[in-house]
């Protein structure tokens, strides 16, 4: 018994020592010994000392080493790119089974793209991204089938109530024969061949693909179709370089995958060069938000630029320090000179630059022309572009005045050179 109590009050004393019970005054404190927590390694106490078997350190930078190590040889398991997309298959499906934010159909491409991801909320981030997207898609579907449903019962409507109203109603004659959209495509295509021979070449600067990420990329696309598109159905269209394209690159891939079969039909020059190694350097002008010079008319002799990219402002001036580098002039649009300014960057879309150039090489009128610069932006035009209206007025006045005392004095001097003959 004896030897119990003293073993148990050994125990006691090892164990629980570490808040230890003190008076001080009126108060009671516990105070924690330093020593218990300061060491890293585990500490074991036993009854006798004569037992204690000597403590081994542990070193963490070889246990870490050890860990690693491990790691390793179970990542190296799944060598075979068959293995991975396998794993990443399989825990997708696991996802799906716990009611998260995954797509139904997923394409070998985005299998490929969730398993070549660095890290588990990259992936995450990944297919919640692609279900948005399948959402949007059905969405929009769903839409174009209601569409389609009203404007059917609207034709039957027109049908039923309106057919016996045909009967009595007499045809109208007309000497205008209605055009089918194969006409409009031939002349369309006309206007572009004539460009290509003709036309004054505007150029898209194609070398900007690392420096966005996909989605950015993919909406940089979706612009240059909108631009292609709104050129190709102009009077007098452009000629269309996409200058720095690489053959089998991203943003050639993503045309492909969008314009399908139609690629090697569009009327449009596409060459892996660079714009200088086409054009020659007096005759080029890169339009960017950030040069120091402002455009003020333009110019049918130059060839402008324009960096076919989306700039979120997550690396700014890219297109002007590109423009310097290879010391190419570059201007800006005229903004803040006819628009009052408000709310965010100056920085258009590719489209909007599209529309603002090809009115301005029709007409050369500002006020047009930056109608589709986006209104919430701004609060509408100076007063000052109408006062430069009226100055523009009286310099053509004044030219044509220049012109006819010239004249004048140029049909004098004939009379004078008859009269110095005559005499």
């Amino acid at each position: 018994m004896s030897t119990c109590f003293t073993f148990l009050r050994h125990f006691v004393k090892r164990s629980v020592v570490p808040f230890v019970l003190r008076k001080k005054g009126t108060g009671l404190y516990f105070t924690i010994l330093h020593k218990h927590f300061s060491s890293r390694t585990p500490i074991l106490f036993y009854p006798n000392k004569e037992n204690v078997p000597p403590i081994e350190k542990i070193d963490l930078d070889e246990w870490k080493n050890t860990m690693k190590s491990s790691l390793q040889e179970e990542r190296s398991s799944f060598t075979t790119s068959d293995d991975i997309l396998t794993a990443t298959r399989e825990w997708i499906e696991m996802c799906r089974l716990l009611n998260r934010e995954v797509p139904e159909h997923i394409s070998d491409q985005d299998l490929k793209m969730i398993a070549e991801c660095p890290s588990k909320k990259s992936k995450k981030k990944k297919l919640k991204y692609l279900y948005i997207k399948e959402m949007h898609k059905k969405a929009k579907k769903e839409k174009q089938e209601k569409k389609r449903a009203e404007m059917d019962e609207i034709e039957k409507q027109k049908q039923l109530g309106n057919a016996e109203e045909s009967k009595n109603t007499e045809l109208t004659n007309t000497f205008l024969l209605p055009l089918k959209n194969r006409a409009w495509k031939t002349e369309w295509d006309w206007r572009n061949a004539q460009a290509m021979i003709f036309g004054q070449p505007l150029v898209f600067d194609m070398a900007y693909e690392n420096f966005m990420p996909e989605r950015d990329l993919k909406n940089t696309v979706c612009q240059l179709l909108e631009s292609e598109g709104a050129n190709r159905k102009n009077i007098d269209p452009f000629h269309i370089y996409f200058c720095n394209l690489k053959v089998d690159g991203v943003y050639h891939k993503e045309l492909i995958y969008r314009y399908k079969e139609k690629w090697d039909q569009l009327l449009l020059t596409t060459t892996e060069k660079s714009h200088v190694d086409i054009f020659p350097r007096e005759r080029l002008i890169y339009l960017t938000a950030d040069s120091p010079n402002v455009m003020t008319t333009f110019r049918h002799d130059k060839i402008y630029i324009i960096g076919s990219f989306v700039d979120k402002c997550s690396q700014p001036r890219i297109s002007y320090a590109n423009a310097k580098r290879l010391n190419i002039a570059s201007e800006r649009l005229p903004l803040d000179q006819y628009l009052q300014w408000e709310i965010g960057n100056k920085n258009l879309t590719l489209d909007q630059m599209m529309w603002i150039l090809l009115t301005l090489k029709n007409t050369g009128d500002w006020e047009k022309a930056l109608k589709f610069v986006p209104k919430r932006k701004h609060s509408g035009f100076h007063n000052i572009s109408i006062n430069s209206k009226n100055f523009v007025k009286d310099l053509q006045k004044n030219r044509l005045g220049i012109k006819k005392s010239f004249r004048k004095l140029s049909s004098n001097a004939k009379g004078w050179g008859t009269w110095w003959k005559d005499e």
